[in-house]
């Protein structure tokens, strides 16, 4: 039986990425224009952190986040009420067979690196990334020092 590229376990193709790329800048692009005819998308600043399409292209999941993280739900909500219309913007842009079916989410990445700068800036993280290595150690004292010159 054969398998296609998504039940292997590979990464998206270059296809993907790059058609992924496009409706990235292009729905950026829109927001930023205010080409949306809905208040609460033009008051509130969108950035569009990353795009991740289906292997057939009819998909797009969108990951946004409002400036300052504010007013996430009600961004949301705004986008999802005014999909056709971004789907539209999206079309006008690209030469695909079909306009892919463009699907929200929030976009956690900002929330990650805050945490793993919060990590890397505990007190004992930052005790035990500045100790040296066991094996360094080891490698540093050879043992006997049978081998060192200056004891002959």
């Amino acid at each position: 039986m054969a398998q296609n590229r998504s039940s292997m376990g590979k990464g998206p193709t270059q296809r993907q990425l790059r058609v992924a790329e496009l409706i990235r800048r292009t729905l950026s692009d829109v927001l930023a224009r205010g080409d949306v005819h809905d208040p609460e998308l033009t008051r509130v600043s969108i950035t569009v952190g990353e795009v991740r399409t289906s292997p057939d292209l009819k998909v797009a999941t969108v990951f946004v986040m409002p400036l300052g993280g504010l007013n996430r739900d009600e961004v949301l909500l705004a986008l999802r009420r005014n999909k056709s219309e971004l789907r539209r913007a999206v079309s006008k842009a690209l030469t695909l067979k079909f306009a892919p079916d463009l699907k929200f989410a929030l976009d956690e990445t900002f929330d990650q690196m805050d945490e793993t700068r919060r990590l890397f800036s505990d007190a004992q993280v930052l005790r035990d990334i500045a100790a040296p290595d066991e094996d360094e150690a080891d490698q540093s004292n050879p043992g006997d020092g049978d081998d060192d010159p200056a004891r002959r």
